[in-house]
């Protein structure tokens, strides 16, 4: 699928993984949502790349499907591209110090990460499937954010490594359904990478997480998120996969 002239959804566009995404896309020529919990930062991104933005929580049904449909008034036509980054990264053991049980929190990031990918993808899909097709046969391609996590998620990550796990999991049972309508899914699994979140870290803490990536040694660039999700709109036989994008990294216990 050509890049130019499309239409395409990022949740969690306005900062991080999202944000490079939403930037490479429309450097790319597509017009793009911005779909962000951070209303006013989604605008700022937005304006700069020409975009659209609407402020989303993608756990509310609602919100999401306000979304996919404002995107489509915006630019006259369905998105044929959606790209799901918005999540939350919260730590906790399931008993914790205090011989607390970790629900709540198991429940959020579930919640976010999860339910609110698979929101955003329906209500996505459901309009692509009015679209009509390209020369390839395609509608529309999904592409949903996993993490490296999801393989080797480290002591405090059961929930977020469950989340991601699961929408690793969905993708082929996903891409076998969509196969008729032509719409591809496929997900990204990042490792460590530059975003505001490491960014936070103290300086010898950054440095002892890169000790674990082989190659190249530094943390990702947010940049090679947006030009590999670019590579797999543009790929039309990439479907149902779970890409890895880590510098061959395999997280430690802790």
């Amino acid at each position: 699928m050509d890049l130019d002239g499309q239409v395409a959804i990022v949740t969690g566009g306005a900062s991080g993984l999202g944000e490079a995404t939403a930037r490479h896309l429309a450097e790319r020529g597509a017009d793009v949502a911005i779909l962000d919990f951070n209303g006013d930062r989604a605008r700022e991104v937005a304006a700069e790349i020409g975009g659209y933005s609407q402020q989303c929580d993608v756990t509310d049904a609602e919100h999401a499907a306000t979304a996919v449909t404002s995107t489509m008034a915006r630019f006259g036509q369905a998105a044929r591209i959606c790209v799901n980054c918005a999540g939350v990264g919260f730590a906790a053991r399931i008993v914790g110090r205090e011989g607390k049980v970790g629900l709540d929190t198991f429940r959020k990031v579930i919640e976010v990460n999860l339910i609110g990918t698979y929101n955003v993808m329906t209500y996505a899909v459901q309009a692509m499937m009015d679209l009509p097709p390209l020369d390839t046969g395609e509608r529309g391609v999904v592409i949903n954010t996993a993490s490296a996590a999801y393989q080797d998620g480290q002591v405090g990550q059961s929930a977020y490594a469950a989340s991601k796990g699961a929408i690793a999991s969905m993708c082929l049972p996903l891409a076998r359904e969509l196969a008729k309508p032509g719409i591809r899914v496929n997900a990204v699994a990042p490792g460590l990478f530059n975003t505001p979140m490491m960014e936070s870290l103290p300086e010898e803490t950054t440095a002892a997480i890169v000790t674990n990536v082989p190659f190249p040694h530094r943390l990702g660039d947010p940049d090679e998120f947006g030009r590999l999700v670019a590579h797999i709109v543009e790929n039309p036989y990439l479907n149902g996969e779970v890409i890895r994008l880590d510098g061959a990294t395999r997280l430690p216990p802790r």
